[in-house]
């Protein structure tokens, strides 16, 4: 394939989240192949007011192999047009917008239009096109970015049927969620538990992100409460900042019954923290209410850990019931069942061969070329 000249536009570093490390990651693959490839990431992400932790920026080392260019403003028109025209100059060949969330929309399909006038063909990568929390401005902001661009690429099934019912005479192409293989090694179990001030003579379930209603702690909760934990000598870790209040799901863990058994670490989790805690768990555990795709799926198989999810959205796309883990309803009971099967039928060396097996689908160089070949 010809060599081609690349922007993403998305979150990148100073940013943090999942979205930046995908886009950081995405651009290394393309440089790999020969590419040259920049990032245009924002100046002004959310405004204060709408974010809803703790803080924006990493904490994290600054990348030195990628140009990131911070300059968007979300909020600002007159920004758009500025940076819209500045970086047309550029004349780049294909030019990949990360979108997630119709905020987003407004910035993103006034500057992909001032790009597209440069000759450059505009592909996105839609995480979303129906979001999980819906606000009263969605469909037309969605549709203002969405008709701004020559085709798209979805991580689920879901949503690349969301995007060819509202782009039908556009190209969609599905491609699984790349596997997440920038946090490091993975470490001894114990060391890891040792690292994460954890009591060893525990086993470890996982629910790791940023916590959101619709990520299903609260079910994942009422589901942890009806195992023997006791027989198992089982605990929760739950590692992710709270993106909403704390207060109800606190209450809930009290009134279950689960505060010795639960494990709050409930800060943003740097990257360079990652590996011990996938490393000290035996399972990460995904009960979620609604999903398109999810990149902690996507570190579980970096680790080689099992998994538990919901029959939701993508996730069961990329769990092979029986193979890497256990696909449930939304119910506790069903839930509580499976995890208690995991450990009586010691299922965690063979789920783990079978996600050692699978992971081998998920790979970045097969991501970009299916972009470049929209």
């Amino acid at each position: 394939m010809p060599k081609k000249k690349i922007l993403i536009v998305g979150p990148a570093y100073p940013l943090r989240g999942g979205l930046a490390t995908y886009n950081e990651r995405l651009c290394r693959a393309f440089k790999s192949q020969g590419h040259e490839c920049e990032i245009l990431s924002f100046s002004l992400q959310y405004p204060k007011m709408l974010f809803p932790g703790k803080t924006q920026f990493s904490s994290d080392s600054k990348p030195t192999d990628i140009t990131i260019y911070s300059e968007i403003n979300s909020v600002n028109p007159i920004n758009w047009l500025l940076v819209g025209n500045k970086f047309a100059k550029k004349k780049y060949d294909v030019i990949i917008f990360r979108y997630w969330m119709s905020f987003m929309a407004p910035s993103f399909g006034t500057i992909a239009r001032l790009l597209k006038k440069s000759g450059a063909r505009i592909i996105a990568i839609t995480d979303n096109i129906v979001p999980h929390e819906k606000r009263f401005f969605d469909s037309i902001f969605t549709q203002y970015f969405l008709n701004s661009c020559d085709g798209f690429l979805s991580m689920s099934r879901e949503v690349q049927s969301q995007a060819q019912a509202l782009q039908p005479n556009k190209k969609v192409v599905y491609v699984a969620h790349p596997m997440y293989d920038m946090f490091g090694s993975a470490q001894d179990r114990k060391a890891a538990q040792a690292t994460l001030d954890l009591n060893l003579d525990y086993h470890y379930l996982l629910f790791f992100g940023f916590i959101r209603k619709y990520k299903g702690l609260s079910l994942l909760l009422e589901s942890f409460a009806k195992v023997d934990r006791a027989k198992y000598k089982l605990k929760l870790i739950i590692a992710g900042e709270f993106y909403e209040p704390s207060e109800p799901y606190l209450a809930q863990i009290h009134e279950l019954g689960l505060a010795d058994d639960v494990v709050l670490k409930t800060d943003f989790i740097p990257n360079n923290e990652v590996s011990a805690y996938f490393s000290a768990s035996d399972m990460v555990v995904q009960t979620y209410i609604s999903a398109t795709q999810s990149g902690v799926t996507q570190i579980a198989y970096f680790y080689d850990k099992p998994m538990l999810v919901t029959d939701v959205g993508g996730l069961a796309e990329l769990v092979p019931a029986g193979k890497v883990g256990y696909v449930c309803q939304q119910d506790s009971t069903e839930i509580s069942q499976a995890i208690e099967n995991f450990y009586q039928e010691q299922k965690y060396d063979s789920f783990s061969a079978g996600v050692a097996e699978e992971k081998e689908k998920f790979t970045w160089d097969y991501l970009s070329e299916q972009l470049l070949g929209i």
